[in-house]
Order: structure tokens, then sequence, then C-alpha cells
């Protein structure tokens, strides 16, 4: 078990210049005494750790380079984002991971609930919470809350706190205040032509996950919302921006992979408008309801994000229908994780729904980290632009 420690890991200085800078904010909070807590899942209730001033950080793996080593452990041919997370985390390559007091997991996909085991026997504590694998039936809300208890239990006995109703009330009230920021700048995606490039979209989402506080997700928002505004102002009479096909992104995680993907759609004058994928807007649409006991209230938002770990998974269908009509869809690419399996078979259910519902074009793209299969994806994704 490693030991937590408040100096940079060794791999520092060979890391770009954007990443330290969230690497030393991160490191002046541990300087500052701030706890902090890394997660994973959009199924965390966070605003239970922000109840107790315990800041949280994204722990999901998007590189290649850590996945060797991770692979001495874990099957080859497991998913890119686990091997690539359990990587760094042995190689003390992640300064998010090096700082973190404690891992926060939940029992989503079985390849991370058995990488979260090793994880709490050889790396550092991580807590396990059970995941309902449905919100269909009312019975999972007091499986959920139950598992909010036992988590509470334990932060306050790791970090001698105490966490209290209003502790939580505050919590949700100040995450209910951010989410609804955050997502009226993704909405101004639905503004034809769209006001920000699909890099520049993926790159606001990542950054607002590595930000520490309200003030910070703040800041950002408003300094990308000014952005937005003024290149929309620039090219909204523009005949060739207002004829450019707009397209959503579904799926699993896709930081890991926007090189390909992302690069490769813009480079063919195709404007992403709308991510619906775990670091998309699938988690922050819903705010959480104040009237409700705190933790009713969080279960209850937190059972019913549409994620294919879900069965049945209505929500995120209806959800995409949604935003197929808001966005004024012309056309879906679905990224999907080698090896994710929950999301490789739902596929065929989204391919069913936008081509026989929407009558829209659809793509499937099964990829991993590595660089290989660059061409192929280039090649198959330039010839659906061509049918849009």
């Amino acid at each position: 078990m490693k030991a937590v420690t408040n100096e940079m890991p060794a791999i520092f200085e060979d890391l770009a210049d954007v990443r330290k800078e969230s690497f030393i904010r991160m490191k002046n909070l541990k300087d500052s005494g701030t706890n902090v807590v890394g997660t994973f899942c959009t199924y965390t209730p966070k605003e239970i750790l922000y109840a107790g001033n315990i800041v949280t950080v994204n722990l999901c793996g998007v590189s290649e380079e850590p996945i060797p080593a991770a692979e001495k452990d874990l099957p080859a041919n497991l998913c890119p984002l686990i091997k690539s997370s359990y990587g760094h985390a042995i190689t003390d390559t992640c300064p998010f991971f090096y700082f973190s007091d404690m891992i926060l997991g939940e029992t989503t996909c079985d390849g991370k609930k058995k990488m979260f085991e090793i994880l709490n026997s050889e790396v550092k504590e991580t807590f396990i919470m059970m995941l309902p694998q449905t919100y269909k039936f009312e019975s999972g809300i007091p499986l959920y809350i139950s598992e909010m208890e036992r988590l509470i239990e334990r932060i306050e006995e790791k970090f001698n706190i105490k966490i209290t109703e209003d502790d939580l009330r505050r919590a949700i009230h100040q995450s209910n205040e951010d989410r609804k920021n955050f997502s009226s700048l993704l909405e101004m995606s639905k503004l034809v032509p769209a006001p920000f490039k699909g890099m520049d979209m993926v790159n606001i989402l990542e950054a607002y996950d590595f930000t520490f506080s309200s003030e910070e997700k703040n800041e950002l928002v408003e300094e990308a919302r000014e952005k937005a505004i003024a290149r929309y102002e620039e090219i909204k009479d523009d005949p060739v921006a207002n004829k450019r096909k707009r397209i959503l992104l579904t799926g699993g995680p896709n930081t890991g992979v926007k090189n390909k993907l992302v690069t490769i759609l813009e480079d063919a004058n195709i404007d992403i408008v709308a991510i619906d994928a775990c670091n998309g807007i699938k988690e922050r649409q819903d705010l959480i309801d104040e009237t409700l006991p705190p933790l009713e209230a969080l279960a209850r938002k937190y059972m019913n994000v549409g994620c294919s770990v879900m069965t049945w998974n209505d929500r995120r269908i209806k959800d995409m229908g949604d935003m197929i009509e808001d966005y004024k869809i012309d056309g879906v690419v679905e990224c999907v994780l080698q090896a994710c399996h929950t999301f490789q078979i739902e596929a065929r259910r989204v391919r069913k729904f936008v081509q026989e519902e929407k009558n829209l074009p659809y793509i499937a793209i099964s990829t991993d980290y590595s660089t290989a299969d660059y061409g192929q994806i280039s090649t198959r994704l330039n010839a659906f632009v061509e049918m849009l």
C-alpha cells in the first residue's frame, strides 16, 4: 500500500504545461491541508464529499503510455481506460492518483470493480459503492441510500469530520448552481452555426473535471462563454458555417481517443455539437431535488443517469432522441472502447433507434488508446461524412 505524499512524482517534469497547471493547483491544495478523493464515474455522489469540504478529482486514464505496465497484472484484452488508470496508479505517473487520500469507485462495469479490488489491496484505500443495476424499480433507491450512509461513515472516520444534513443541503444547492451554469454553456451549441469547435468542447469538458472549486469552475465557464459568443457573432452570417453538418457523439468515455475521432471529424468540416457520453451533458442535465431528504434526493438523481451499465437503459434512448431534435443533429457517431461490453452490446439498440426511428446516419467506432487504427478510422469516418 502506497503512502499519500505532498511531493511531486518524478514524472512531473515530462508533463505538458497545461496538465502541470492542474497538478500544481492540486499540490497547493494538499500543502494547505485539503483532503482529496479520486473518483471515476458519473454515478459518484460527489455532493457527499463536497459536504465534508473534500476536493474530488477524476482518475480515469486517457493515455496509452502506462498500459504496458498494467498488462503485467491485467488482461491485455481489457478496456483501455481501466488499463490506463491502473497503470498510472502503479507507476506513479499521474499526480492526481499520487495526491488522492483515498479512491472512490462504484460497481459499474465488471472490469472496473475488479480493478478497484486490486487498487484497494495493493495501491491505496479504495472505497467501493454497490451500485444498483436498474433505475426501473424503487427497490434500488434504499439500497443506494444505504451505500451513501456507509460512505459517509467511512469519510467521517478517515478524515475526522462530521457531515450534517445542513452540510449536504449546502453542497447539493451549490452543485445544482454549478450544473445550471455549465449546462447553459453546453447548450449554446444548439445555435446554428455552432459557436464551439468539437475539440474546444471536448477540452472544456475535460478542463471542467480538473477544476477544484465552484469559483474556478464558474471562471472557466464564463471565459468559454465569452469566446463562444464572440465566435458566433463572427460566423453567424457565414453561409459555409451555416451549412456544416452537425454530429452527436455518443458512447462511452472518449477523452482518451479525442485526437482520433474529434480531429478526423473536424478535418472533414463537421461540427460536433453535442456529446452524450460520460463526460458530456447526461449527468448534468438533471438537478437534484432540494425538497427531498438529501440522501434520497442524491439517490434519485444519480440512479437516473442513462448509462449502458443499467438494465433497462431507456433513459439514454429518450435523452438521445431529445438531443437529436434540440441540437438539430444530422448524424450520430458512437465511440465504443474495446472490451466495453455494455456499450458494445447496447450499440445495436442505439443504431436501430437512430436509423429506424430518427432516419439519420449512424456509425459505431470501436477503438482503444493506440494510434494503430487511425488510418482505418479516418477512412470509415470520411465515408460516413459523405452520407450526411
